[in-house]
């Protein structure tokens, strides 16, 4: 069963919270996040990549780095631009994007609970961006960017959270890419019961987002108990920084392909091996995402295609297999473009459907060739998968809103 727990949380000072919270680290390239720091000096971002205090011939991953990272939060905190809770406390973060809200719990998940499975993943990690995170929280000694946990959805927690949301806000503010973000704290021992006793009676967590920084906290905590042999299990390095959403608040957008070539094949011997697999129905000048499970469109040479899966792959059943993202993948990128392994290939990209089928459009009629826009991968798909101790192809989900980082500061 989940443990969940109240932290101590350090959090901005309420005037400025809009200017602090920021974007998560790995959404910016270096410039990108530099120009950011530059526009807003108040950013939690110089903090998260504290690389932008430097000059471009400092390495990303310098041990300078991760010690300025730590310099600059304490600032922030001596400065008042933080305040610390003097007590445990869950809090209530609401985000609402383009009419649609989303409403989380924000407390502190167990490393024990990732390593013994309650908490499940659905992605492989890459060591070297663990071991960038690991520094990072191991030398700031605190986890600066929550999460993003999904649980079935719960009556009790969302009583608990209805009834919080009718007491005045903590935060509430708009950032500039005009999302809107609310926040309640919950510091009553009753309703903090009720939602640490809620979670015990759950047994499955699923990481939606934030498998690095999940995988860097619980490798920071097992550091720390090496290094404090007599650790009793209470202490804050056995948790980790949270944002837990009930599923049936979550929205999974698609993530889409591009491929920069047709693997020396011509545009009509490319659309005869894809019908040995795939129905093209359609053939459209417009631009229209695809409606339904087993539908992919693609674009070429200024058409949209609409390709439906034949009736061989809608009887697959094996819960990664099923995906789109790996029909897709198995039956057109790998043996017909030649795209073996995607995580490698520089000949593929991968565009988040936030930006829209005019960004396929723009990349196929530039420097790439060909693009597929995804039907979104479902919250109940990715249950399947991490239940079935599987893990998705890369670039399967994209979610949307975004956490903030700097927020919620959870101290080690």
């Amino acid at each position: 069963m989940a443990y969940i727990k109240p932290f101590k949380c350090i959090r901005p000072a309420k005037d400025i919270a809009g200017r602090v919270a920021a974007l998560p680290y790995d959404v910016y390239n270096r410039s990108e996040a530099k120009k950011e720091v530059e526009k807003e000096p108040l950013s939690f971002l110089k903090v998260d990549r504290a690389e932008t205090n430097f000059d471009d011939d400092v390495d990303t991953y310098d041990e300078r780095v991760y010690l300025k990272a730590r310099e600059l939060m304490c600032a922030m905190i001596d400065e008042g631009i933080y305040e610390k809770d003097e007590d445990d406390a869950f809090y209530i973060y609401e985000q609402i994007m383009d009419g649609r809200s989303q409403t989380g719990i924000v407390g502190c998940a167990s490393i024990d609970d990732y390593l013994n499975g309650v908490i499940k993943k659905h992605e492989n990690t890459r060591e070297d961006k663990e071991i960038d995170r690991i520094k990072h929280v191991d030398t700031c000694n605190a986890q600066t960017g929550p999460i993003f946990l999904a649980y079935r959805s719960n009556d009790i927690i969302n009583e608990v959270v209805k009834r919080t949301k009718n007491e005045p806000a903590v935060y509430d503010f708009t950032s500039v890419d005009g999302i809107r973000h609310i926040v309640w704290r919950i510091a009553d021992a009753n309703e903090v019961g009720l939602i640490g006793e809620a979670f015990s009676n759950i047994g499955e967590i699923y990481i939606a987002d934030g498998h690095h920084r999940a995988a860097s906290a619980v490798k920071v905590g097992l550091k720390r108990r090496k290094e404090n042999p007599d650790y009793t299990g209470e202490e804050e390095f056995n948790t980790f920084l949270s944002v837990l959403f009930p599923h049936d608040e979550l929205m999974i957008m698609d993530y889409n392909r591009t491929v920069a070539d047709l693997n020396g094949l011509s545009e009509e011997e490319f659309l005869e091996k894809i019908k040995e697999n795939f129905d093209i129905t359609d053939i459209s000048d417009e631009a229209v995402k695809p409606e339904k499970k087993g539908q992919i469109k693609m674009y070429l040479s200024g058409k949209w295609y609409t390709l439906c899966a034949g009736s061989e792959l809608q009887k697959i059943t094996d819960p990664v297999e099923s995906l789109d993202v790996s029909l897709l993948q198995n039956y057109v990128l790998s043996p017909v473009l030649g795209i073996g392994d995607p995580r490698t290939d520089k000949r593929i990209d991968f565009i988040g459907g936030i930006r829209g089928l005019c960004e396929l459009e723009r990349r196929a009629d530039s420097d790439m060739k060909v693009s597929f826009a995804m039907f979104p991968t479902s919250i109940e798909e990715l249950f399947a998968v991490a239940d079935a101790g599987m893990l998705m192809p890369p670039k399967s989900t994209w979610f949307e809103p975004k956490l903030r980082s700097g927020l919620f500061i959870h101290s080690l």
